[in-house]
Parts: C-alpha cells; structure tokens; sequence
C-alpha cells in the first residue's frame, strides 16, 4: 500500500484530547483514504525519570512551569529518524501565544508541506533552546490565551487537512470561502425559496450564472466592508 501524501505528527502530554476530533468527520475521512497521516506522540514517553517529568521552575524565578528542553529535543528527534523520506518537506510548528497569528493565506502555505511536526506548549511555555533549536515557525490562533497547545493545534491540522487535495468532496469547495482573496464569503440560501415570509434573493433562482457571480462578488464586497473592513487591504490589486 502507498504511502500517505501528507504526514502530521503532534506532541503533547496529553494525547488523548485529540481522539474525538481526529476520529470524526473530515479528518476521519482523510485518514481512512490515506490523504493524511495523523501521528500523536506523548511528551512523557521521552522523559527518563521514574516521574516522568516534563517541566520544571523557571532559571531567575517567576510564576508557574516551563517545559523542559530534553524530552522535546528527543521527541522531534526520534520523529524525524523515522520519517526521514519526508525531509525535505518538513516543517515544525511550535504552538505557541507570541506566534504568528493563523490566517487563511499561512494555513494554504502549511497545506504544501509534506510533513507538520506540532509542539503543544504548556504552562508558561518552553525553555528557549526548543525555539532556537528545533522550531521552524510559531504560530498562535489568536489574541488570547489557552491552557495549552492541544486546541491551537487541533485548529491547525483542521484547516490545513481540509485543503489537502481529494480531502474535501468538490474541488471548488474551499475556493469560495471566507478570508480567500481577502473576502468574508457571501450569504448562502438553499430550499425551501419562501420559509416564514423570508425570501432567497431572486437572482439565484435565475439559472444566470453571470448575475449570480456578480450578486455573490458585491455581497462578499459589502459583508466584509461591514464586518472586516480591516480584510479588504488583502484585496489583490485588479480584483473587483
């Protein structure tokens, strides 16, 4: 049997938060149709103390836990001994607050990498010589802050799979969307055409493809103006 197109390996301690997601829906899909390999990793299993130790306090004092630079140095290691075919495709991803903010155009980029290595951090972070090191790109979902790096990479691996080609059942799916060309997407209507005296625009029970692109182009136009106005400078110059 070949070999998946496309490999993501997670590491985290605690693994077990991703078996519902992984294990549902698209991502489901994709692994069974070997599109994508899924990976998780315990951080622990790379550990060597009886307690197996992750973390420990901070050189200089501060609050809270850092994450020890040994059982992530062996973990992304021991990973890419065993995937050297996919080397000069790999990119590691350290999930991280201070990262670089998830955005549509970034998870297109990640889409094109044969293998994603995700780093879950933790507590108050991890030492630096990981980033230095081992980290090719820091990436955070947004302006706040979570208990970890499960969710964030859960994110990740949702929006980048998605585009992964033979993932998604049409192949203009994912070529409508909100945030492409800078864009929130257009309303959307399907049937019944009159529900509670709300009725879907005429000109998409016209058949006139021309109009409905055109109606679709101004409606994705005024929806970001209103909502994301911020969004409209990604717009490609040409574009109308």
């Amino acid at each position: 049997m070949p070999s998946p197109r496309r490999r993501i390996d997670i590491i985290t301690i605690f693994p077990r938060m991703f078996t519902n997601v992984l294990g549902s829906s698209i991502l489901k899909r994709a692994q069974r149709s070997r599109r994508v390999a899924i990976h998780l990793h315990d951080l622990r299993r790379y550990t060597q103390d009886r307690r197996r130790t992750v973390d420990d306090r901070p050189y200089g004092g501060g609050p809270g836990m850092i994450l020890k630079p040994e059982p992530l140095f062996k973990a992304v290691e021991a990973i890419t001994r065993r995937t050297r075919a996919y080397a000069r495709g790999r990119h590691v991803i350290l999930l991280a607050p201070q990262g670089q903010p998830l955005t549509q155009s970034l998870v297109e980029r990640l889409a094109h990498y044969r293998q994603l290595i995700l780093i879950c951090g933790r507590y108050e972070g991890v030492d630096e010589r990981v980033r230095q090191a081992l980290v090719d790109r820091e990436i955070s979902i947004g302006d706040y802050v979570v208990t970890g790096g499960e969710l964030p990479a859960m994110v990740v691996v949702d929006a980048v799979v998605r585009l992964l080609p033979g993932v998604i059942g049409h192949p203009q799916a994912t070529h409508t969307e909100s945030f492409r060309n800078g864009l929130l997407e257009y309303p959307q209507y399907t049937r019944p055409a009159v529900y509670r005296r709300r009725r879907v625009p005429t000109v998409l029970l016209t058949g006139d493809h021309v109009a409905i692109a055109r109606w679709r182009q101004l409606q994705a136009v005024a929806r970001t103006m209103t909502r994301r106005p911020d969004l409209l400078t990604m717009i490609p110059r040409g574009t109308s």
